[in-house]
C-alpha cells in the first residue's frame, strides 16, 4: 500500500490515496501530466474518531469527520490540489449539502465555484491557515489547493448521507481556474466566459457556533451545533450572508 498510517486517539487508520493517474485530466500543465510517472498526491482518512464510543456518537448524529493530508508539490507549474467535487441536494430541499473544513496544519486555498445551468456565475478563493475554519455553502463545488512548501493537514465535518459528485469537474478538465506557482490564477478555457475571482480570508463564523483556533474535533461535545450540515434550508439566511461583500 502507498500511504501513511494516521494515529488518532485509540485508532490507527489507513488512508485512501489519491494518485496522479486519477487526476491527470484535471491539471493545467498537460505536457507535464502526459509524461509524469504515477505517484501519490494526497491521503484521505474517512470516519476518523478517537474511540469507538465517539464513532457511534458521530454516526448516530448523521455526521462524518475526516482528515486529509496534502504534501507540498508542483504538478508541473501548478500547485498540488484535490480533484474537486460538488455535493448533491438535500432530499426535499433545493439546497445542496454544505461542508465545514478546519486547517490543522499548513496553509490552504479553497477554490469555490457556483454554476447555474452550464455557466459558472461565481468563483471564490478563500485563503486559510492553521486554526482557520472554512465553510463551503450550498451550491458551491470546491477544490483544495496546497500553495506552500509545507504539508497541509485539514479536517472536515460533513453529513454522512451522500456521495460527492465529481463528474462536472471531470467533464470540464478541472476547476474554473488553475492556481499556478507564485499564486497566479489562470482561467480554464473549457468553461467559456468566467466571472472574476473574489478573494476572501477565512472568517470566524461565530453565527455557526465556530471559533478560530478551536479544534474542529472538539465540536463532538455538542454535535447539535453542526445541524446546518444536514439541514441547510433552515439556515439559508446565514448561508446567503457568508460571502457577501
Amino acid at each position: 500500500m502507498v500511504g501513511r498510517i494516521l494515529s488518532f486517539g485509540d485508532m490507527a487508520l489507513e488512508p485512501d490515496v489519491r494518485m496522479l493517474d486519477a487526476v491527470r485530466g484535471l491539471l493545467y500543465d498537460r505536457y507535464w501530466a502526459s509524461r509524469a510517472a504515477d505517484m501519490p498526491l494526497y491521503f484521505m482518512y474517512r470516519d476518523v474518531c478517537f474511540s469507538e464510543e465517539d464513532r457511534e456518537l458521530i454516526r448516530r448524529n448523521g455526521l462524518r469527520y475526516d482528515v486529509t493530508i496534502i504534501p507540498p508539490a508542483l504538478l508541473g507549474v501548478e500547485y498540488v490540489k484535490t480533484a474537486g467535487h460538488y455535493h448533491p441536494p438535500v432530499p426535499g430541499q433545493r439546497l445542496s449539502y454544505p461542508e465545514l473544513y478546519y486547517v490543522l496544519k499548513g496553509e490552504a486555498h479553497y477554490l469555490l465555484q457556483k454554476a447555474e445551468g452550464s455557466r459558472v456565475v461565481d468563483v471564490i478563493l478563500v485563503k486559510a491557515k492553521e486554526g482557520d475554519n472554512v465553510l463551503i455553502p450550498p451550491g458551491y463545488g470546491h477544490v483544495t489547493i496546497n500553495p506552500s512548501s509545507k504539508e497541509l493537514a485539514m479536517a472536515n465535518w460533513v453529513c454522512r448521507d451522500f456521495s460527492s459528485v465529481y463528474k462536472p469537474y471531470v467533464e470540464k478538465n478541472g476547476a474554473a481556474f488553475f492556481e499556478l506557482a507564485g499564486g497566479r490564477l489562470v482561467e480554464n478555457g473549457s468553461y467559456g466566459p468566467l466571472p472574476e475571482v473574489r478573494l476572501f480570508q477565512s472568517a470566524n463564523y461565530e453565527e455557526f457556533g465556530l471559533q478560530k483556533g478551536r479544534d474542529a474535533y472538539s465540536l463532538i461535545g455538542n454535535l447539535d451545533v453542526l445541524e446546518y450540515l444536514k439541514n441547510p434550508g433552515k439556515h439559508r439566511r446565514l448561508f446567503d450572508l457568508l460571502f457577501k461583500l
